[in-house]
C-alpha cells in the first residue's frame, strides 16, 4: 500500500467536500490501484484528506491523468495558501485497519526520531483492544525522513474520548505511549468530528 496525504486551511468546508465528492463520484472509479479516502476539516479549518494506493506507480499514474490535474486546478483555488503533500511509501495497518463506518477519526502527524520506524512502536493489540473497544484500528504511512501520518478510527468521538480516559488509567499502555511520544518530534493531532470515508 502507499498513502498520500493532502492537507490545507480551508474557509468553506462545504466546497471542498463537494469537490472530493465529485472525485469520489467521477474519477475515483477509473483510478487504477485506489483503494480508499479518508477526508475531514479540523474544528479550525484544516482539511486533511489521506487516501491509499495499492502502490506507488498506481499513485503516480493517476497524477499525471490530464482529467486529475483539471480537478486539482478547480480544487487547489479552494484553499487559503499553501497546500502540502505528503507521499509515504512505507505503510502499514493496525488491528483492523480502520472502517467506513467510524464517526470519529483521528490524524497524528510528526517526525520520528527513534532509530526504528512508526512500524516497530507495536502495542499489546489484545491489550487495547480490551481497554479501547472505540478503537476499530488505523494506518500508519511514513516516509524516508520519518515524517509520518498515523489515521485511527474509532466508532464515535463520545466512546474516543472515553476511551482516553480508560488508557490513562493503565500503567503498561501508558508506558508505551510516553516512550512513543518521546520519539516524536513536532507531535500533532487532527481531529476529523465529520469524517467521510470512500472505498475504491
Amino acid at each position: 500500500m502507499f498513502i498520500q496525504v493532502l492537507q490545507g486551511k480551508v474557509s468553506d468546508a462545504d466546497a471542498v467536500r463537494v469537490r472530493f465528492d465529485d472525485w469520489t463520484r467521477n474519477l475515483g472509479p477509473s483510478a487504477e490501484g485506489w483503494l480508499g479516502s479518508t477526508e475531514g476539516v479540523t474544528e479550525d479549518g484544516e482539511f486533511v484528506a489521506v487516501v491509499r494506493f495499492r502502490d506507488e506507480d498506481s499513485a503516480r499514474r493517476n497524477s499525471a491523468r490530464p482529467e486529475q490535474g483539471a480537478w486539482w486546478a478547480e480544487t487547489e483555488a479552494l484553499f487559503d495558501g499553501e497546500v502540502k503533500f505528503h507521499d509515504y511509501p512505507h505503510t502499514t495497518t493496525w488491528m483492523d485497519g480502520g472502517s467506513d463506518d467510524a464517526g470519529f477519526v483521528q490524524v497524528i502527524q510528526g517526525t520520528y526520531t527513534g532509530d526504528a520506524s512508526p512500524a516497530d512502536m507495536d502495542m499489546d493489540e489484545d491489550r487495547m483492544a480490551e481497554l479501547r473497544p472505540d478503537v476499530i484500528g488505523g494506518t500508519i504511512g511514513w516516509d524516508d525522513d520519518g515524517h509520518f501520518t498515523q489515521t485511527m478510527y474509532f466508532t464515535s468521538e463520545e466512546d474516543a474520548r472515553e476511551g482516553e480516559r480508560a488508557l490513562a488509567g493503565d500503567p503498561g499502555i501508558s508506558a508505551q505511549m510516553n516512550e512513543w511520544v518521546a520519539q516524536v518530534d513536532g507531535l500533532r493531532y487532527l481531529d476529523l468530528s465529520e469524517p467521510r470515508m470512500a472505498s475504491g
